[in-house]
Formats: C-alpha cells, sequence, structure tokens
C-alpha cells in the first residue's frame, strides 16, 4: 500500500512540474502543443492534475522542455553519478557532452578537425557562448574582427553578433565550451 501512495503522491507533483517548466521557458499552453502534438486541452489537464501523466505524453514533454524524464517524475537519484553520453558530429566537428542534465547550461568538449582552407561564414542566433582552448588553434571571426586562438585562451561572445569559428590547423583543436538551450540547439542538435 505504502508503494501506491508513493506512486500517487509522485503522479500528482508532474502537473505543478510541467507548469513550472513551461513558464520558466516563458511557453504558452499553445506553443507547447505545436512544439509536442499534445493537444492543449490535454496539456491544461496534465499541468492541473485533471489527467494522469501516461509515458506516451512525458516524453515528447521531456524533450520540449530539455529535461530527462526522471526529472519530471521526481525519480530518486541511481547510481553512478560519471557521465558517459555519446559523442555528436555536426558539420565535422565532435561534440562530447560532458554535462547530462537537459535544460539550461551544456558543458561540451568539442574536437575540431583541421580546415585551412574552410571560408569564414558568420551565423547568428539567440544565446551566448563561452569557450575555453584546450589544444591546436582555433580562427575566432566575430563581427569585423579576426582572432587567431591559442591554448589557454577564453573567449565569450553574444551570439546575435555574426560569428564563426575554424581550425586553421595543422592539428585538431579541443577546447571547452559553455552553451545555453539556444546554443545547443544550433550547435548540438539539428
Amino acid at each position: 500500500m505504502a508503494d501506491d501512495d508513493a506512486l500517487t503522491a509522485a503522479l500528482q507533483r508532474v502537473g505543478p512540474r510541467l507548469r513550472q517548466l513551461r513558464l520558466e521557458r516563458g511557453a504558452t499552453l499553445a506553443d507547447l502543443a505545436a512544439e509536442t502534438g499534445i493537444s492543449l486541452s490535454t496539456l491544461s489537464r496534465l499541468e492541473s492534475g485533471g489527467r494522469r501523466p501516461t509515458l506516451e505524453l512525458l516524453l515528447p514533454l521531456a524533450r520540449a522542455h530539455h529535461v530527462a524524464l526522471d526529472e519530471l517524475v521526481d525519480a530518486p537519484e541511481t547510481g553512478d553519478p560519471r557521465v558517459r553520453a555519446r559523442p555528436v558530429v555536426r558539420h565535422g566537428v565532435t561534440f562530447l557532452p560532458l554535462t547530462r542534465r537537459p535544460g539550461g547550461l551544456q558543458a561540451f568538449k568539442q574536437v575540431l578537425p583541421p580546415r585551412p582552407d574552410a571560408r569564414p561564414e558568420p551565423a547568428t542566433h539567440e544565446g551566448y557562448e563561452w569557450l575555453y582552448l584546450l589544444s591546436g588553434r582555433l580562427r575566432l571571426v566575430l563581427g569585423a574582427r579576426d582572432l587567431l586562438l591559442s591554448p589557454g585562451e577564453v573567449v565569450e561572445f553574444d551570439t546575435r553578433t555574426p560569428h564563426w569559428l575554424g581550425n586553421p590547423g595543422p592539428v585538431p583543436a579541443e577546447a571547452l565550451a559553455i552553451y545555453g538551450p539556444q546554443g545547443e540547439r544550433m550547435h548540438v542538435r539539428s
């Protein structure tokens, strides 16, 4: 009977948690419905506790809010704290996640292959970037500035400024980077 009570209590906390996450993102129920494909009325009933959460509903909501599923259901912490996330390769750059908790700031180790002939193609997006160069060299074009970074140097900038990052070679460059949710979506996700 105690297990049933614990389950009921955990499920009752899901609705307020969903509302809190949505409000923290500044999203409306209509925004969330468009993002997840879940009807507005279902989302409203989930948040108010009028509908019991199911895995089919919680998976897209966890993805939309950039949180782990166990964070939505207040699951107890488990096991090993070491991060063993899989590398992601995007545009030839390898991103190794150094954090596993979705949402908020995310840390990555980046490995950029040498591309001495790459032509800068500055882009902009919402967010802020912080980068620490571990090894190799990196070229940063930031607005009108063209900088060559060496190991141990740190840069941080508003990503609404046109920017481009490349490795002029001759060896792979390794860097630590911290992105907010917008920067992570631009650099690591599609």
